[in-house]
C-alpha cells in the first residue's frame, strides 16, 4: 500500500486536520524527535487506498544565518556582511524537525503540504520538501508533491482542499528567501556597527541592542515624524461666538456660528456687540434629510488590527497571536488576508445561521434571517484568502478574556456586513440674530440597521433636536466669546500607524504587528494611554541621525520599492538573483556612507546621553592601572575603566558584586560574583578573563571561574569542580564559594543547581575521589549550627554517596531518571582531572534519588 506524508504548520493544526480527514478514526503516536505527533489512517487518494501520515512542523524549519565565523561581532567588519556566505540552519535545533521529516518521509510515495496559505507558508513548503528528500534514497517525483489550499479548519474546507490539490509555488517561496537575505544582511550590518559604536561611547542608553531594520526603522520614522510635528507646533488663539437659546419646553440648545471662528479678537467682539442688541433668535429654515450610514465591508487583517488596538485596547502583535489560536481551533477563518470581498460561492447563510442561538447577538441574527440577508458591500479581491469570518459558534463560556473579546468583534463585524444599513434623519435648523447666522444640527434614527450589532457605532440618543418651525422666535439664554487655541496633532495611535504602514507598503499583513512590536521592545517608543506611541529619546535621536546622514534610510520609499520587487519575484516577473544583488548593493553603498558620516549622528547622541566616563559608579579595581572601574548598570551592564579607556562586558540579567576583594592570578583584576538571587544560579568571574578567555577551551562571554581550566587557581574549575552534571552530561558541577552561607553546586553549562550544607562555616573540594567518580568534600560547621551526626563540626565525604550528607543536599531542578556517567575531577588514585569515569551502580541510584 502506498503512503502519503502530510505536513501541517503546527501540531494542533495537524491534529485537527487528521481528525477531519480520517473522520475521527486516526491513531496517533509520538514522532522520533519526541516533539511532534504522527496521526495515521487508511483513506482514499487518487482512486486507491493508501496509508496517510499527518505530522507537523513548528513554523519555519530552517532559518537563514551567516556561516559561523561571521557571527563574531568583534572579529568581523560589519561591511563584510553584505557579501559573506550564508547558510540555512535548523530554526529550532532542539526540536529536530528535519530529522523527523526525513525519517517519516523516507519511504513515502506522496507528499501533501498543509502549510498556511501565504508566502511564508509557501516558503516553508520547500523547506519541508528539502528535509523529506534528505531521507530518501531517490528524489521524490515533483508530480507526487502537492499543496493543499484552505482558509478555514472546517470539514467542508479541508475535504475540498484535499480534492483540489495544487502545486507548491516556488516563485512565492523565492520572494520570501529574497526578503530574508535582504533583511539579514542590511539589518545585521547596520545593527552591529551602530550598537558597537554607541555602546562604546555612552553609558545611559539602557538598551542591549541598537537595531536597524528596513521595515522597522521607517515604522519608527512615522512615530518620530508625528512627535516632531507636535514639538514644532505653535498654537494660535481664536475666538468663537457661542449662543445658547432656550426652547419653549425649557431645553437649552447651543448654536454653532456660521463663521465658525475669528482669529481677530477685536472683530469677534464687534460681532458679539452686534448680537447682544437682540434677546431672541429667529428660525430661518428647518431642513431634514434622510441619510445612510453604510454597514462595514468584510474584515481583513489590517482592519482587525486597527480595531483591536483602537477599540479593544490590544496591541496588534497580541491580537494576531489570539487570532492565530482561534483559527487553529476552528473558530475563525485564516486571519491573514488583504481581501475584503467574499467569494461568490461562499455560503454566507450557513455561517450566519450558526450564530442564531447565541445569547449575545442571537436575537439580531434571527431578525436578519427573517427579513433576508443583504449581499455584503463590494470590497477588494486580492486573490489570497476570503475575509476573516467566524466558522464555528462560541459563547462566553467557551472562550475567555481577550480571546472572547476578539472572537466577539469578528463575529459582530461579520453579522453587520449582512445587516441593513443604518438610516437616520439629519436635521439642520438655521437661526438669525441680527445680521449673523447660527445653526443647530441633530439626528434621529429611522432604522438602526447594523448598529444593533456594532452598538458602539449607534447614533447618540441626545442628538435629537426639538421641533422648530420657520419664523419661530426663541429666547436667547446666553451669548459669549469663547477663547480657544489651535491644537497640535496627537501622538500616533497603533491604529493610525497600521494605516500608514499599509498605505506606504511597509511590511505585510503578517509582519506589520511584528515591526510595531519590535520598536516597542527595543525601547524606541512607549505605548501610553489610548495605545498612543510616544518615541523615547533614543528613538528620536536615531531617526534624526538617519535624516542628517541619509534620509532614505528612514523614509518608507526605499522599503516600498523593495516590496514591489519582491512581489514581482512572487509573480514570476523578476529574477530572484537580480533583485537580491541590486538591493543589497544599494544598501551596501548607503552603509559605507553611513559609517563615514556617523559623526553627524554622534553629535545628537552627545546632547541626549552621557559618556561612559561620566556614567555608573566606582566598583572594582582595574588590573592594569589599579584605579577603580565604574559599574554601568544600564542595559547592557558593563565595567568601564576611564583611565585605560577600556570597557568590559558583564554577564547580564543578574546582580554583580565584588567577591571578597580577591584577585585573578592571571591578570590582577578583582574578582566579581554574578547571581540571580539567593536560590538561583551564581558564579564568580574575572571581568578581563570573561572578555578575553585565557585558555583555548574557554569561550568569550561564557568564561566564569567555574569554567576556567587554570591548573592551580583556587577559584577555578579544577579546584572547585565536583563531578559531571547529572542532567546535561556536558557540564561540570562546580562549588560556588561566593554563595556562602547558602552553599550550592552549579553546573557551568546548564541550569542545574544543587543546594547543600546551608549555614555551614566552610565547604571545600578535596583531591580525593569517591568510588562513584565524584570529588569528596569537607564541610565545617560552627558548634551551635552543626547538622552533622553526633554534633560533629567537621566531616569529609561524598555529596552523593555519604548517608550523612545526602539529607543535607537539595536538588533545585528535576533531572532525567537515567543512569549518569560522571567525570572524576581529582588527582587521587593516579587519575587526571577531567578524565571520563565508567558508570557505577551508585550513579544510577543517585539519578533516581534526585528525580
Amino acid at each position: 500500500m502506498k503512503t502519503a506524508l502530510m505536513v501541517a504548520e503546527k501540531p494542533s493544526l495537524a491534529a485537527s486536520l487528521a481528525n477531519i480527514l480520517s473522520n475521527g478514526r486516526c491513531t496517533s503516536r509520538k514522532g522520533l524527535n519526541g516533539s511532534c505527533s504522527i496521526h495515521e489512517w487508511i483513506g482514499q487518494f487518487r482512486s486507491e487506498n493508501i496509508n496517510f501520515k499527518m505530522t507537523s512542523v513548528f513554523g519555519h524549519v530552517m532559518t537563514l544565518d551567516f556561516i559561523g565565523k561571521y557571527n563574531n561581532w568583534d572579529k568581523v567588519d560589519p561591511a563584510e556582511l553584505f557579501s559573506c556566505p550564508t547558510e540555512k540552519k535548523e530554526a529550532v535545533p532542539r526540536l529536530k524537525i528535519p530529522f523527523l521529516l526525513a525519517k517519516e518521509g523516507a519511504h513515502c510515495d506522496y507528499l501533501i503540504l498543509w502549510l498556511d496559505c501565504d508566502k511564508e507558508g509557501e516558503n516553508i513548503c520547500f523547506e519541508v520538501i528539502h528535509a523529506v528528500q534528505q531521507g530518501m534514497n531517490k528524489r521524490l517525483n515533483p508530480n507526487d508533491i502537492w499543496r493543499a489550499r484552505f482558509s478555514a479548519i472546517t470539514e467542508k474546507d479541508i475535504k475540498a482542499a484535499l480534492a483540489n490539490l495544487v502545486r507548491p509555488n516556488e516563485n512565492e517561496a523565492k520572494s520570501v528567501d529574497a526578503r530574508q537575505e535582504i533583511d539579514l544582511r542590511i539589518g545585521c550590518a547596520f545593527t552591529r556597527f551602530q550598537t558597537k559604536f554607541f555602546q562604546g561611547k555612552y553609558g545611559d542608553l539602557d538598551v542591549s541592542l541598537i537595531s536597524y531594520g528596513p521595515c522597522q526603522t521607517p515604522t519608527l520614522g512615522f512615530c518620530v515624524q508625528r512627535h516632531d510635528e507636535i514639538q514644532t507646533f505653535k498654537p494660535d488663539p481664536y475666538w468663537v461666538l457661542q449662543v445658547t437659546v432656550k426652547t419653549s419646553d425649557g431645553q437649552d440648545i447651543i448654536l454653532s456660528w456660521s463663521r465658525v471662528r475669528s482669529f481677530d479678537k477685536e472683530i469677534a467682539n464687534m460681532f458679539l456687540s452686534h448680537v447682544k442688541e437682540y434677546d431672541q433668535a429667529t428660525v430661518i429654515s428647518v431642513e431634514s434629510t434622510e441619510k445612510t450610514k453604510s454597514r462595514p465591508i468584510a474584515l481583513n487583517t489590517v482592519e482587525l488590527m486597527r480595531i483591536a488596538s483602537s477599540g479593544l485596547g490590544m496591541g496588534p502583535h497580541h491580537a494576531m497571536q489570539i487570532a492565530e489560536r482561534l483559527y487553529t481551533q476552528g473558530y475563525i477563518s485564516y486571519p491573514r488576508t488583504e481581501t475584503t470581498l467574499y467569494p461568490e460561492n461562499f455560503d454566507l447563510l450557513a455561517a450566519l445561521k450558526q450564530q442564531q442561538n447565541n445569547p449575545d447577538w442571537g436575537d439580531q441574527v434571527r431578525k436578519i434571517l427573517a427579513t433576508g440577508i443583504n449581499r455584503p458591500k463590494k470590497g477588494l479581491n486580492v486573490g489570497d484568502h476570503p475575509p476573516i469570518t467566524p466558522m464555528k459558534h462560541a459563547t462566553r463560556n467557551d472562550l475567555d478574556g481577550d480571546t472572547w473579546r476578539l472572537y466577539d468583534y469578528i463575529t459582530r463585524h461579520f453579522i453587520a456586513t449582512l445587516a441593513h444599513d443604518c438610516k437616520y434623519l439629519s436635521t439642520t435648523v438655521k437661526f438669525e440674530i441680527g445680521m449673523e447666522m447660527f445653526m443647530a444640527n441633530g439626528h434621529s434614527s429611522i432604522d438602526p440597521g447594523y448598529t444593533n450589532i456594532l452598538t458602539w457605532q449607534a447614533l447618540g440618543s441626545n442628538d435629537t433636536l426639538p421641533k422648530f418651525t420657520p419664523g419661530e422666535k426663541v429666547n436667547i439664554q446666553e451669548m459669549k466669546l469663547v477663547e480657544c487655541y489651535t491644537q497640535p496633532p496627537d501622538y500616533l495611535t497603533e491604529s493610525e500607524l497600521i494605516s500608514l504602514m499599509e498605505k506606504h507598503g511597509i511590511g505585510t499583513d503578517a509582519s506589520i504587528p511584528v515591526h510595531i512590536n519590535n520598536i516597542c521592545m527595543r525601547n524606541y517608543v512607549n505605548v501610553t494611554t489610548g495605545r498612543k506611541l510616544v518615541p523615547t529619546s533614543l528613538g528620536i535621536v536615531l531617526v534624526h541621525g538617519y535624516q542628517k546622514i541619509d534620509p532614505e534610510l528612514v523614509l518608507p520609499t526605499m522599503r516600498s520599492a523593495v516590496e514591489e520587487q519582491l512581489n514581482l519575484i512572487a509573480l514570476g516577473r523578476a529574477d530572484f538573483h537580480a533583485v537580491l544583488q541590486h538591493t543589497v548593493e544599494i544598501f551596501k553603498q548607503k552603509f559605507h556612507y553611513f559609517v563615514k558620516s556617523i559623526e553627524a549622528m554622534d553629535q545628537l547622541f552627545e546632547v541626549s546621553f552621557s559618556p561612559l566616563s561620566a556614567s555608573g559608579k566606582a566598583h572594582s579595581r582595574c588590573g592594569k592601572c589599579r584605579r577603580y572601574m565604574k559599574y554601568i548598570q544600564t542595559k547592557p551592564s558593563r565595567m568601564h575603566c576611564a583611565h585605560c579607556n577600556e570597557t568590559y562586558n558583564l554577564p547580564q540579567n543578574g546582580n554583580i558584586r565584588i567577591y571578597k576583594e580577591l584577585k585573578c592570578p592571571l591578570d590582577d583584576f578583582e574578582l566579581l560574583s554574578w547571581s540571580t538571587g539567593a536560590r538561583g544560579k551564581s558564579y564568580t568571574f574575572c571581568p578581563y578573563c570573561y572578555n578575553n578567555p585565557p585558555f583555548r577551551d574557554m569561550k568569550k562571554g561564557m568564561s566564569g571561574c567555574n569554567s576556567c581550566t587554570h591548573p592551580t587557581c583556587p577559584h577555578g574549575m579544577n579546584s572547585n569542580g565536583l563531578s559531571s552534571c547529572l542532567e546535561c552530561n556536558a557540564g561540570i558541577l562546580v562549588l560556588d564559594p561566593s554563595a556562602a552561607p547558602k552553599w550550592k553546586l552549579v553546573c557551568n553549562r546548564c541550569d542545574v543547581i544543587i543546594h547543600l550544607f546551608e549555614n555551614a562555616h566552610k565547604v571545600t573540594v578535596d583531591t580525593e575521589v569517591c568510588d562513584c567518580g565524584a570529588q569528596l568534600v569537607t564541610v565545617e560547621y560552627k558548634q551551635e549550627k552543626s547538622k552533622l551526626p553526633n554534633e560533629a563540626t567537621e566531616m569529609t565525604g561524598c555529596v552523593f554517596c555519604t548517608p550523612a550528607f545526602m539529607a543535607l543536599v537539595e536538588k533545585h531542578r528535576a533531572v532525567a531518571s537515567k543512569p549518569v556517567t560522571t567525570r572524576g575531577r581529582g588527582h587521587a588514585k593516579g587519575r587526571s582531572r577531567g578524565k571520563p569515569r565508567p558508570p557505577k551502580d551508585k550513579m544510577a541510584q543517585l539519578a533516581a534519588y534526585f528525580v
